[in-house]
């Protein structure tokens, strides 16, 4: 049981991470988003920032190139990824459940990230690994993981609660948002069950880490606990897939549509790619648009927007 408790772990991980790239490389390739043009943008200039401008003020603002303020960008960043600070600001009430959730799960990437860094540290130089550094460790990533389980399990049943009784989320709940949060819910259940009722001279979370890098298939792994394992790698895969990849989309949607304020004068590649989206020929249901397959953005754009609209002609 060992050595099939090992392999799906592994292809858990290998699917979440081609999966994971491969939806990255996807959105990278997307045609350009319409700008949202909204002021400031955190890595605009600080002074600039700070009265919401940019930098359309500096004169002949064209010959000059912006310095790309890192700092402030992070300043924004940091708090929106780990707090959910947009959603504090606009929906108290789902970020009490959302916050609990996210956070939750970050801290159990900490704590994985951790059981790792500990269990090769051991395997490359246990001298670095023992004695009070060993105790010290061990009382990190229990705390984290511990506290990780709780907050993920807490939220994701909060968001359940909510979704199945909430009538504003009606119209935006399908049956796959039940499902996920039940996964997870279930899976951390018995990963979190497994690990705290297994028997005496049961491995523990390093001996485990470190079986599963050295593929030690002596090391025996309790039933409960390595239906929890197989649980978690079947999640790991399966979130990229779904509409849950949402962390990846973010990035895009931060850098590449509401922050992205590069002069198309200053860049070949998007002088290139609008030269190209120009010769799409677009095929929109909408009639007004008169996108009928056949006419390019071209012809359409340059098009009187009152011709066979039976409005007549422009005033």
């Amino acid at each position: 049981m060992t050595v099939l408790v090992y392999a799906i772990v592994y292809a858990g991980g290998l699917l979440f991470a081609a999966a994971s790239m491969v939806r990255a490389v996807r959105y990278a390739r997307l045609p350009s988003h319409l700008r949202w043009e909204l002021y400031p943008v955190p890595h605009e200039d600080a002074g600039r920032v700070r009265h919401g401008g940019s930098y359309f003020e500096t004169t002949d603002w064209w010959t000059h190139r912006s310095k790309y303020n890192l700092a402030g960008e992070l300043r924004v960043m940091v708090p929106e990824m780990l707090f959910l600070k947009g959603l504090f600001e606009f929906n108290r009430k789902l970020w009490y459940r959302s916050f609990l959730f996210h956070f939750g799960l970050y801290l159990l990437a900490g704590t994985a990230a951790l059981l790792f860094a500990t269990a090769l540290g051991g395997l490359v130089a246990p001298a670095l690994t023992a004695g009070s550094v060993a105790g010290l460790l061990h009382i990190l990533y229990t705390a984290s993981g511990a506290c990780g389980a709780a907050m993920a399990i807490a939220g994701a049943a909060g968001l359940l609660h909510r979704r199945l009784t909430s009538p504003d989320l009606k119209n935006y709940t399908a049956p796959g948002d039940l499902f996920n949060l039940a996964f997870f819910i279930v899976t951390l259940g018995v990963l979190a069950g497994g690990y705290l009722l297994r028997g005496p001279g049961a491995p523990g979370a390093v001996a485990m880490t470190r079986g599963l890098l050295t593929f030690d298939t002596a090391l025996g792994v309790p039933g409960v606990l390595a239906l929890g394992l197989v649980l978690a790698a079947l999640l790991s895969g399966y979130i990229p897939l779904t509409h849950m990849s949402h962390f990846i989309a973010k990035y895009f949607t931060y850098h590449n549509i509401r922050w992205d304020d590069l002069p198309a004068a200053r860049s070949a590649e998007i002088q290139r790619k609008f030269a190209e989206y120009l010769t799409f020929r677009p095929d929109w249901a909408a009639p007004h648009v008169g996108a009928d397959g056949h006419k390019s953005w071209v012809e359409i754009a340059a098009a009187s927007p009152f011709a066979g609209s039976g409005k007549g002609a422009r005033p």
